[in-house]
């Protein structure tokens, strides 16, 4: 079953992959899998999205910390 998320007033594409999905580099997925709402910039509330599938790698993490931390 997928995972869906329901738009509030002012929520972009940007902001809801960063807050729901972790990365705003899930963008273009998102839009992809939502792609009727394409118009909107700025939602509206209400709108009901499907969340890609994402894959989350606990490695791309580590890699980020610096050295002494990992």
């Amino acid at each position: 079953m997928s995972k869906t998320y329901t738009t509030v007033q002012g929520d972009t594409w940007d902001g809801i992959a960063y807050k729901i999905l972790g990365d705003e580099k899930h963008l273009t997925a998102l839009m992809n899998l939502n792609f009727k709402y394409r118009k909107y910039v700025i939602f509206p509330s209400g709108i009901v999205l499907t969340l890609p599938e994402i894959e989350v790698s606990t490695d791309s993490y580590k890699e980020k910390l610096p050295p002494w931390k990992r």
